[in-house]
């Protein structure tokens, strides 16, 4: 039974990528962790290949529209793929499976860590989409053209952005699109293309230093868990044409910060 709702849960979570253009991958460590029995951390690579090869179909449309700023992105991506491949090669690999006691027969292992970290981030993502904000592309996001980039906030968010996607694997969307509006001073649409070009390429390169370290992978069952979230996308896209996506993502957002609240509760508290 929790095997059928876990392949439901991943045409949800293409479903609302391609309503949304974003968000709905964030569910997919949770769900491979609690529906489908796949440890923390070997979650956490196969949500890396499946965020990847989801975000490519929805980068492969924006850029068909000229929405991409490549030069943008390529710049971005610089500090965030050494830092996602370095932490899939090498960090991860390098922490202990058990790394203190936390007292009461309770220790911190690296499966609760990963587990925890991902909770916090879920949280903070949930945050950002509840958030109420005009709607993509209205003059209030758009930044004045003639003003020079902001090199630093660029180069900072994509390091952070490759740490928190090599260590939970999540794609970061929600800080990526801030600063691509703010540093690069990318329009809305142009910032949401160009960030799912980035997600997919940070996500996939994440995933060869899994591959590089010598992760066994389940390609069978990932195939077919991907199979049926690009389903979900292709069901989203035809339906991101009647259901604005804008007045979703509150409603995903509460429901984001139940589950990453859940999560804590489960490996904290009970």
């Amino acid at each position: 039974m929790l095997h059928f709702l876990g392949y439901f849960a991943a045409v949800f979570i293409g479903l609302s990528l391609g309503i949304m253009g974003g968000g709905g991958s964030i569910l997919t460590v949770p769900v491979l962790v609690y529906l489908l029995g796949v440890s923390p951390v070997l979650s956490t690579a196969y949500s890396l290949f499946v965020v990847g090869s989801t975000a490519v179909v929805g980068a492969a449309g924006y850029f068909r529209k000229g929405l991409v700023s490549v030069p943008t992105a390529l710049l971005f991506l610089g500090p965030s793929v050494a830092a996602v491949f370095l932490t899939r090669k090498v960090l991860m690999p390098a922490i202990p499976h058990e790394l203190l006691p936390l007292g009461g027969g309770l220790v911190l292992t690296k499966d609760l860590l990963v587990l925890v970290a991902f909770a916090v981030l879920m949280v903070v993502a949930a945050a950002s989409m509840i958030r109420s904000q005009p709607a993509a592309g209205t003059p209030e996001l758009e930044p004045p053209r003639p003003q020079r980039l902001n090199y630093p906030l660029i180069l900072g968010i994509g390091l952070l952005v490759g740490l928190l996607t090599g260590f939970v694997g999540a794609g970061g969307g929600f800080l990526i699109i801030p600063a691509l509006v703010l540093g690069a001073r990318l329009p809305m649409k142009l910032a949401v293309g160009t960030s799912l070009a980035i997600i997919a390429l940070n996500s996939l390169i994440g995933f060869t230093g899994d591959l590089s370290a010598g992760t066994l992978i389940d390609w069978p069952f990932l195939i077919g868990f991907l199979a049926f979230a690009l389903a979900g996308i292709v069901l989203g896209t035809y339906l991101a044409r009647f259901i604005p996506g804008a007045r979703l993502k509150p409603a995903f957002g509460w429901f984001t910060l139940a589950m990453g609240t859940f999560i804590l509760l489960r490996e904290l508290v009970f």
